[in-house]
């Protein structure tokens, strides 16, 4: 337990060393920006509940896949493909950010 706390320390210095820094800033709101608008696309279009669309969004943008949801009208389907291809990149452009303050802590 000790470990995993200093870890989630660690994580959150570098979050805050992170926050001076333009491209961090600018990643996290792009990012926020696309959790807001998958969860909304997938609750309004896939009827899915607010929870199941956030869960989906996050799980399918940090590329975890459980494959526990899919994705069943043509512009849900769409909809993923081009939110795969975008989400993907943003959410690794966000999380090179927050290694390179990680590293910088070392």
């Amino acid at each position: 337990m000790l470990s995993f706390m200093l870890t989630v320390i660690r994580l959150l210095k570098s979050i805050l060393r992170s926050w001076s820094d333009p491209l961090f800033r600018a990643s996290l709101a792009l990012v926020s920006l696309s959790v807001l608008s998958g969860t909304l696309f997938y609750h309004k279009v896939e009827g899915w509940s607010w929870l199941d669309s956030a869960y989906f969004t996050i799980a399918t943008i940090s590329t975890v896949g459980y494959g526990d949801l899919a994705p069943a009208t043509n512009a849900g389907k769409l909809f993923t493909i081009i939110f795969i291809v975008v989400g993907v990149g943003l959410f690794v452009a966000l999380v090179s950010r927050l290694a390179a303050a990680l590293i910088k802590d070392e």
